[in-house]
Order: C-alpha cells, then structure tokens, then sequence
C-alpha cells in the first residue's frame, strides 16, 4: 500500500512537471495593419488626429477567439495599439456684425417704402370713399379723429412717450393747426371733384409758392438756379390742367389753395416752433388733434349731420359693409402716412426728403391712373412729367443754397470768435 502510493504520487509530479515545463503557447493577437498612406491622408485632410487606443480584454472577447480566464498575464503588460480616432465636432463661434452704415440706409430705405406704400393706399381708399359718400368736410374730420385717437391710445398704453408740452406750445401750434386744416381739407375737396392724379399734378407746383410768399411776403432772396427751376414747375401744372379731360375749377381752385395753406403751414412751423423739444410723431400727433378742434364745427356748419345720415345711408345701400371698411382705412392710412413722412424727417437729410417726396408723387399718380382707368392725353402726361421733373430741380437747387448759407454761417461765427479771442489776449 505503501509502495503505491508513492508511485502514485511520484506519477502526479512527474506530470506535473510534464506540464510546467510545456507552458500552452497562446496565440498572437493580430490586427490587420493599417494602408501606408493612411496618415498621409489624415494629415492632409485635417479631419483626423492621432490618439493612442488601449485594446482591452473586453473589447478583444468579441473576435471569438480570446478566453480572459486562460491569460496569464496582467493587464498592465497589454501593449498599447496605436489607431485613428476621428476629432470630436467643436463648435464655430459666428458673430456677425452689421456695419452701421448698412443699417441706416436700411431703416431709411424702410422709411421710404412705408411712406410711398401708406400714400399710395391712402389715396385709393380716400377717392373711392369721395365717389360713393361727396362730403369731403367730414371724411377729413375722420381722417383728424382717427389720427389723434390712435396717439392717445398709444400715450395711454406707453406705447409712445407722451409730450411734455405747456401753454407756449400750444400757442405757438395753433397757427401751425390752422394752415395744416385749411390745407387737408382744400385738397380732400380737390380729390371729390378731380381724378387723384391731376389733384397730385397740381400739388407738384407747391414749391412755386413757397418761393414766391418766401420773396414777396418775408423778404427772402434766392439764387437764380432757384427761380429758374420755377419756370418748368409752372409750365407743366399749365400743360397739365389745359389738358385735362376731367376738369373742374372747384378741384382745381382747391389744390391750388392746398399748396397754398402748406407754404404757410411750414413758415408758421419754422418760425413758431424753433426750440421746441416736441417733434416727429409727438409733434404731428399734437397737430392732429389741436386741427381737429378747428376743423369739427366747421364741418358741422358747411354740411350737417343730416346731410351726412342721408350719404352714409345711401353709400352703404349701393356699395354694402365694404364702404365702412372704406372709411376706417382712409382714415388709419391718412395718419400713418404722415406720421411716417415726420418720423423719416428725424432720420434723413433735407435732399434726400424731398427727392423721396417727389418719388412718392410720382407712385401715387401711376398708382391712381392704373387703378382708376383715368383717361389721359399724352400732352397731359408730358405736362406732368414736367411739372414733377421742375419739382426735383427745385429740391435740388434749395437744398444747395440752404446748405451754402449755413456754411457761410458757420464761417461767419468762427470768425467772430477768433476776433473776440484775438482781442482777450
């Protein structure tokens, strides 16, 4: 029993040994090598960078052919593979800055095309509420109400900051309100009885008057380039209403008396209101309303409310619900126009005003013919491309004088200055 049993035992170290001594060969683990112009490429493209990549284990089991239980070595010992890994996206930082430049031709462009678009529209409602309801007394008295209730709703609601305004202001505005009443009513009772176009025709030759009442009443003086551009404004407005198929004095007489009420209105609002820290939407919202209260009882007076129940009732009767949608937006367009064109003065030069005003009539006479079917003779169109044409060479030659003054003003002052200091010292 002995004996066997250490036969028994020298067999099992024996194989033992065997074992030890013939260690099982583990296969390499091999991985296919990657193509020699691989890093060419990542270094050329820029889209890869180089990064160490550990094999572990884990990641090695799912070839099939590695059991983590039969390694004999450490982790550690695993020798480190070298791959490719793609760079994680990095956001792009994009910041773009408008030039200042580029916003303000932009907000001026802006201007323009809001101001030429409410006229245009405003001219259309209005002609179309004059053909169905003839009582331009009140649907200027509308155009006022609407205007000022809007800005009090506003100033109410903090929309729009409120004026700080006293009673020098107010008395200061008054005759301003009375120049701009007579002015809107005059041409609303022009368009009642004119087409739209002629009555914008006619309203081109407001710089003739503004240079004549500037001469004759104040005293100013002008250069020749001035005067000359005259000749052309005078020439078409004559060509224009000679011409004219639809004439009617009432419309005729009422434009001229527009252009007329206007010249005052804006020597009334130089003089008057200089210094004055109300201006561009305040300041015609004020306008609005102190016209409003000038306007109301003489509108009552010249037409009445019963003339105006049996108008509306007949102009509902042939045109329907339409006509009071009509009314509302000849009277929100009026306003909006305006305060645009006030609010666009704050923004832009003097030339470039007056050229967009000039372009500006020049859409609404297009517009009014093209949507009217007016009737026109090609003398009448020539007459008025004349008239429009003496208009932008008078916008052009005043803006040069006036700029030409306040130059020599300035000169004059520094000059007064260096004297005063010369004199000190």
């Amino acid at each position: 029993m002995a004996c066997s049993a250490k036969q028994s035992c020298a067999a099992t170290v024996a194989l033992s040994d065997h074992f030890q001594r013939k260690p099982l060969a583990l296969k390499p683990q091999l991985l296919p090598p990657f193509p020699s112009q691989f890093p060419k490429k990542c270094n050329q493209t820029s889209l890869l960078a180089r990064r160490p990549l550990c094999v572990s284990a884990s990641s090695v089991q799912g070839f099939g052919y590695f059991d983590e239980s039969k390694d004999p070595k450490p982790r550690e010992s695993l020798a480190p593979v070298k791959a490719y890994e793609a760079q994680r996206a990095q956001p792009i930082p994009i910041n773009i800055e408008f030039d200042q430049e580029v916003a303000q031709k932009l907000k001026i462009g802006i201007y323009f095309a809001a101001w030429w678009a409410l006229n245009v529209i405003f001219n259309i409602y209005n002609k179309k509420v004059l053909n169905a309801f003839p009582f331009p007394w009140l649907t200027s008295t509308l155009s006022l109400a609407a205007g000022s209730l809007m800005m009090l709703i506003s100033w109410a609601t903090r929309v729009a900051e409120a004026p700080k305004t006293d009673l020098n202001f107010w008395k200061a505005l008054f005759p301003v309100a009375v120049a701009h009443t007579i002015g809107h009513v005059a041409a609303t009772v022009s368009m009642s009885k004119v087409a739209v176009s002629f009555t914008h025709i006619i309203k081109s030759g407001e710089p003739a008057f503004s240079v004549l009442v500037s001469r004759f009443l104040l005293g100013e003086s002008f250069p020749m380039p001035v005067y000359l551009s005259l000749l052309p404004i005078i020439g078409g407005c004559s060509l224009a209403a000679v011409t004219e198929l639809n004439f009617n004095l009432i419309g005729f007489t009422g434009a001229m008396i527009s252009n007329l009420a206007f010249v005052f209105r804006n020597i009334f609002s130089k003089k008057g209101m200089k210094g004055k820290s109300v201006g561009g939407m305040n300041y015609y919202a004020c306008l609005s309303m102190m016209s409003l209260l000038i306007l109301t009882p003489f509108a009552i007076a010249v037409e009445g409310p019963q003339m105006w129940a049996l108008g509306w009732n007949k102009a509902v009767a042939q045109i329907g619900p339409n006509f009071v949608w009509w009314v509302v937006a000849q009277s929100v367009f009026y306003h909006l126009y305006n305060q645009v064109s006030y609010m666009s003065l704050n923004e832009i030069s003097p030339l470039t005003f007056s050229i967009g005003n000039t372009m500006k009539r020049i859409s609404v006479i297009v517009a009014s013919i093209i949507i009217f079917q007016t009737p026109i003779r090609p003398v009448n169109a020539l007459g008025a491309a004349i008239a429009i044409l003496g208009t932008f060479l008078y916008s052009q030659s005043w803006v040069t004088f006036r700029h030409h003054n306040v130059q020599l003003e300035r000169d004059h002052d520094f000059h007064v200055r260096d004297m005063v200091g010369k004199v000190k010292h």
